[in-house]
């Protein structure tokens, strides 16, 4: 399972167009991405709510803690939402240790909330742990002993049944509300391949459940059969990581074939290069280099697999080599054998 992080615009799309066909469940929710390209005249005309709504502007960058650091604005109007955005839009913050220029916003309305409730379900080999908890919020950690958990087998269904230790000690007027929307959500973490989704927090709004902060990553090898459902989602890069010419070039390549070439440079003044046909031998590759005590020199990470034809791998060995200057360096191709080395 590949977990590949996208986007809360993109999460919550996906929530509220699926829960409601998986599970009835209309979600009230609202969102609209910002970027440099964003003219807000046009958005607002695709999306009237925003003038006519106090609203929350916040970066969509696959970071947390945003309002811990100071880069949440609440109860704006549209004008204010604009100003926060062009004051902040292509700044370079660092989040984690990783540094990187914001350059998405998610806008959406502002809610007033008094209670805060916090959900996650994550996928693993043996099942599903869902957890949650009534003490939701920025506090989380620090109110984690508050957090119910449970484990589904991936033979066993989602049921009032099961769900039943979440939700034990929620009044009785909201159990039923909050049952029903745990088990809606498991419902489209399935049916979507989701490998992880985060609400934190969740509100009720009305008696309604409202998803205020969620994160959410999919199983990109499951593309093939979600295609139409997740309707052309963008798989961002990690923040901070930003594709060099030869890496997009590859990216490229990659994205027009119906084979899978992938290429990473890790340490451009790495002495070990390689290039090896077949997903899990490129990864046997990678982690024997640093087995053998030479994780620093190497290079990059290489995978072609999937039938590429002869041209695709030519230019692909060529961007390999082209990337650096070989002289005194080892270029590593793998086929079945361990590897086999050439010193130029």
């Amino acid at each position: 399972m590949a977990r590949k992080k996208i986007r809360e615009y993109d999460s919550k799309r996906l929530l509220k167009e699926h829960l409601k066909r998986l599970a009835g469940l209309d979600l009230q929710i609202c969102s609209a991405q910002v970027t440099e390209s964003t003219d807000f005249s046009e958005l607002t005309n695709k999306e009237p709510w925003l003038s006519s709504s106090r609203l929350v502007v916040k970066p969509d960058m696959l970071f947390g803690k945003r309002g811990k650091s100071g880069l949440v604005a609440l109860n704006l109007d549209l004008a204010q939402v604009a100003e926060f955005v062009k004051g902040r839009l292509g700044t370079e913050v660092e989040m984690g240790g990783c540094k990187g220029p914001i350059t998405t916003f998610i806008v959406e309305p502002f809610v007033p909330h008094n209670q805060e409730y916090y959900l996650s379900i994550v996928s693993d080999r043996l099942g599903c742990t869902i957890s949650f908890s009534e003490c939701g919020g920025i506090e989380i950690e620090e109110n984690w002993d508050k957090v119910k958990t449970i484990f589904l087998p991936t033979e066993k269904h989602m049921t009032l049944d099961a769900c039943a230790p979440l939700i034990a000690t929620l009044p009785l007027e909201f159990r039923g509300k909050i049952g029903d929307f745990i088990m809606g959500v498991f419902a489209v973490f399935q049916d979507l391949d989701f490998s992880f989704i985060e609400m934190n927090p969740f509100t009720l709004v009305n008696g309604e459940p409202y998803p205020l902060d969620m994160r959410g990553e999919l199983d990109d090898t499951a593309a093939f059969k979600n295609f139409k459902k997740w309707a052309n989602i963008e798989f961002p890069l990690p923040f901070g990581r930003v594709l060099s010419s030869t890496e997009s070039f590859i990216h490229s390549l990659d994205e027009k074939t119906s084979a899978s070439l992938k290429f990473t440079v890790l340490n451009p003044k790495g002495r070990i290069w390689t290039m090896v046909a077949g997903g899990g031998a490129s990864v046997i590759y990678a982690d024997t280099v640093g087995d053998l005590g030479y994780a620093s020199e190497l290079g990059n990470y290489a995978e072609y697999s999937g039938a590429p034809n002869e041209e695709e791998v030519l230019q692909y060995a060529r961007v390999v080599i082209d990337v650096r200057d070989f002289t005194n360096f080892g270029l590593f191709f793998g086929t079945q054998a361990l590897y086999v080395s050439w010193q130029f």
